[in-house]
């Protein structure tokens, strides 16, 4: 799952969704803009760059393998882009053909709108938006848009088209309704034409068995389709769907095995190799196993369909990769956290029949990111916890890393700090600016390390997205959140050196509060409610607790001349309410109780008041803040001698967003 960045970084978020996880917020501390980071603005977005400090302490080799692996993961780029919508990849093409050739006017009103759209259809990777998911309306007419295509040569089809600017096809990629058919409303490609909600549901009745302990994620990487009046699988894979793309995929990763650092890394590779090439989910089981016990060694990487969170279903994955450099002096900071995951799990408020009676295999390391691609970017996530299947979880261990010199980037990046407007006294203030950038990157941590890996299914019960169904992975980050909330105020943390004080998880209780019930809603238009996952999730925690303290008063809304405020007067009360909701969430898990999920996620999770999400829209605009980050990437260059062999790999940083979008166009796109 991975932890995505939450609110500008005014705001540093906690947690995201590889772990099957992506988000947690609180507020750091303000700092200037720097201008080597931020590249640009538009939208709701803004584009930064970040350094990566180890590159020239790598050996040739090592080099070497960043490189091939960055390759490996460009390679499935395309795929990305189709998965999320059947007409993104043509789409896509016209946008760079008339970027590339259009030599008319471009400081007219027309061109900046339609530059505007362009970038947010690059940025989400394709037509809807990469965190609302509803589709990006473009402000200049179909008109305008035909002279553009007719002045480079290059037409759309009319579907495509319509796609574009009738309001009424297309309109979300994802849909997650329980009252409508999420399958038939959603617009992703993840299901051909006529294909149901209840055909997928009836087609994997019965194909996976609650007792078997080594279960395989069932149709994580396939496309349902009908085929004369019958529901079959696509299966992505060398020689079928997406081949052309996965074959590259292979080519790149075939040379990663030969400068792998150790014979761990290899066999994980070659086994990654096998899949792409069958398909077999049997085989993705057997990498991840030797994946997440490949714990040895400078570079690690994240290749493949993994997480879920693009299909109402969460069945189905995004291609995504992630190809990172591990961090040694900060690593080994945190290693306190993976040495002592028995302790977390053994004196967490869960029942005891959930806990594990044995973690296994946890490990946990700072990375810096040297790139990625597909459903990790432009917009990534900041924490990683991996593999996703719950059996490997629980046998073999997972790895869990936190992106540091991408978190370091939002930092530099700094710019107005929602802290000031939305905090109820200068105290909140003052405990955040001190202490919330080392609440956040703890929280992360244990989100990512001791969530992900805490707590057990019973036997017999099956996979949450068997059982849970379209509300797992809103659970799942609830329950990691929760972990990490539990634990950052306990004295244990103090004790093991890794904050200071408990006025680190005040910091971090008041930014949680304070995003969950107020300032996360920036990012809806107004009348919408809460469809995305990690927003349902904070939400809910944050709801669930105000409502059941309202008794004891730990948690007092309060309104000053016409503004709405959360403020905690009871720290203790607060986090043994957290702890409580932790056991209720892990239960529901271990015993797949789906009618307790559905009735927890719909009643604190979905709806939005809208007189305070009025309030909130109407506060946060004179901040100028842009909700979301995003970013452009290293460009690997390989320096050959006269024999073609490589001597040394240089590493440049200098793209401005259109200008590398039309880069990985021209060199890394295989899907036509």
């Amino acid at each position: 799952m991975k932890l995505h960045n939450m609110i500008a970084f005014s705001s540093l978020l906690a947690l995201s969704a590889a772990c099957g996880s992506k988000e947690t917020s609180t507020d750091a501390e303000e700092t200037p803009a720097s201008a080597e980071t931020a590249v640009e603005r538009f939208a709701d977005v803004q584009i930064l760059r970040f350094e990566v400090p180890s590159w020239n302490k790598l050996s040739l080799k090592q080099k070497e393998l960043v490189y091939y692996l960055s390759m490996a993961g460009l390679a499935g780029r395309d795929i990305n882009y189709d998965q999320n919508n059947r007409f993104n990849l043509e789409i896509r093409r016209t946008l760079e053909a008339i970027h590339e050739k259009y030599t008319g006017d471009k400081t007219s009103a027309d061109w900046k709108k339609f530059d505007t759209w362009s970038k947010q259809v690059f940025f989400s990777n394709g037509i809807h938006h990469h965190y609302s998911m509803d589709k990006i309306k473009p402000t200049f007419s179909k008109a305008y848009f035909t002279k553009l295509m007719q002045a480079v040569e290059h037409n759309l089809s009319p579907e495509a088209l319509e796609a574009i600017f009738n309001p009424n096809l297309e309109k979300k990629r994802k849909v997650k309704d329980p009252n409508v058919d999420m399958i038939v409303a959603s617009a992703n490609n993840f299901y051909g034409k006529g294909v149901t909600q209840k055909m997928v549901e009836d087609f994997y009745k019965g194909k996976s068995d609650p007792n078997d302990p080594t279960p395989v994620e069932l149709g994580l990487n396939s496309t349902l389709v009908l085929k004369k009046g019958k529901v079959v699988e696509e299966v992505w894979k060398s020689g079928g769907k997406y081949g052309q793309a996965i074959d590259q995929i292979i080519f790149w990763l075939r040379k990663a095995v030969k400068v792998a650092e150790n014979d761990q890394q290899a066999n994980a590779l070659k086994a990654l190799i096998d899949y792409y090439k069958t398909g077999s989910l049997k085989k993705w089981d057997e990498y991840n196993v030797l994946w997440a016990t490949a714990t040895k060694g400078d570079i690690d990487y994240i290749n493949g369909f993994i997480e879920v969170y693009g299909d109402a279903l969460g069945k189905r994955a995004n291609f995504e990769s992630i190809v990172q450099i591990n961090d040694f002096e900060a690593s080994k900071r945190m290693s306190v956290l993976t040495q002592n995951a028995q302790w977390f799990e053994d004196n967490s408020p869960l029942m005891p029949e959930h806990k594990k009676k044995k973690v296994v295999g946890v490990s946990y390391k700072v990375v810096e990111v040297a790139s990625e691609s597909g459903d990790a970017a432009p917009s990534t996530p900041i924490g990683v916890n991996l593999p996703n299947n719950n059996w490997i979880r629980q046998m073999h261990g997972s790895k869990s890393v936190s992106l540091g010199n991408l978190i370091e980037a939002y930092n530099k990046a700094g710019g107005p700090s929602l802290t000031e407007e939305f905090a109820h006294d200068q105290e909140e203030i003052y405990r955040a600016k001190k202490y919330a950038a080392l609440a956040g990157k703890m929280h992360t941590a244990l989100h990512e390390v001791i969530g992900h890996a805490s707590g057990q299914i019973n036997p017999g019960i099956g996979q949450p997205a068997e059982t849970l169904q379209n509300y797992a992975s809103t659970l799942e980050e609830a329950r990691a959140d929760l972990v990490g909330l539990y634990y950052i105020m306990d004295p244990q943390m103090v004790k093991l050196g890794l904050i200071e004080s408990l006025e680190v998880g005040k910091a971090e209780y008041d930014g949680y509060i304070r995003n969950g019930l107020v300032t996360q809603l920036q990012r809806l238009e107004k009348g919408q409610n809460l469809e995305e996952e990690h927003m349902q999730n904070r939400q809910l925690v944050s709801a669930w607790v105000f409502e059941k303290g309202q008794k004891d008063n730990v948690i007092e809304k309060v309104v000053k001349n016409g503004k709405t405020y959360y403020d905690i007067k009871d720290y203790d009360k607060l986090r043994t309410l957290f702890g409580d909701l932790l056991r209720e969430i892990q239960r529901i898990k271990s015993e797949g109780d789906y009618q307790a999920g559905k009735k927890l996620v719909e009643t604190y999770g979905v709806k939005v008041d809208p007189k305070l999400h009025a309030e909130v829209l109407k506060r946060v605009k004179p901040l100028n803040i842009a909700p979301y980050n995003g970013f452009v990437y290293p460009v690997f260059i390989p320096v050959m001698d006269s024999n073609g062999k490589i001597t040394d790999i240089k590493i440049e940083n200098k793209q401005g967003f259109i200008e590398q979008m039309l880069y990985y166009g021209k060199n890394n796109s295989f899907l036509y």
